[in-house]
């Protein structure tokens, strides 16, 4: 069956044309104008991915991804207006996966959209051997890239496809380092045309959900003028 798209987008005239560009591509397209009604898709038919635009009224582009996040870690695309690079970071750290900012080509929605779901497949197609990134008893952290998870004491660590995307690059195999230019290309794999920081954003929010303090790393190393490193424990 194709893929499903949600498009959350207040203005009719754009959302009528990513929905028949997206059908063009092959994909279903659920919609909706706000994000109570984003919502209440997720929750009644979850969708395969996500886009939504950042000025949506009332409820803010920004608090509907944040709630999607508490439902799913279907992957997300901002589509907005809003090009500053403020607003990217804040759509990302949000919980986004990737940012296209108004006017925009439909070329490059669809290919943002189909190196999602390169991600997803290759997450589920993944079959090496489990890696322990924190092998204290206390609080044990491991990497199955067979299964497409990371479990902390046994309990699935809720990661974004693209946040757990970046874990496994970075873990094949750990102690490389490797430049934010080449987790664009290795990650994001259609290429990012704008601010590298867009890795850092990523690399931040992994750190909240793997780190026993994530202000002082121990597992997903800064190295200074370089890029990041993996140092299991």
């Amino acid at each position: 069956m194709p893929m499903q798209v949600l498009v959350v987008e207040d203005d009719d005239r754009i959302r009528e044309v990513l929905r028949l560009a997206l059908e063009d591509e092959g994909y279903r397209v659920a919609e909706a104008a706000d994000t109570p009604a984003a919502l209440e898709q997720i929750r009644t038919a979850m969708p395969d991915l996500m886009m939504v635009d950042l000025m949506l009224g009332e409820v803010d582009g920004y608090t509907c991804i944040r709630e999607v996040r508490r439902l799913s870690d279907i992957p997300i695309v901002v589509v907005s207006a809003r090009s500053d690079t403020h607003d990217i970071v804040a759509g990302l750290e949000a919980g986004a996966d990737d940012y296209v900012t108004k006017p925009f080509q439909i070329k490059e929605i669809t290919a943002r959209l189909r190196a999602l779901r390169r991600r997803l497949r290759t997450s589920a197609e993944a079959a090496e051997p489990d890696i322990v990134l924190d092998s204290d008893p206390g609080r044990s952290l491991v990497l199955s890239t067979s299964r497409g998870t990371v479990m902390l004491d046994g309990q699935d660590v809720n990661l974004t496809v693209t946040e757990y995307r970046l874990l496994a690059e970075l873990a094949k195999p750990p102690g490389r380092v490797l430049s934010r230019s080449a987790l664009l290309a290795s990650v994001w794999e259609h290429g990012y045309y704008g601010d590298e920081r867009i890795v850092d954003v990523h690399i931040r929010r992994l750190r909240t959900k793997i780190e026993r303090d994530p202000g002082r790393p121990q597992l997903v190393m800064t190295v200074r003028g370089m890029g990041y490193r993996l140092d299991p424990r």
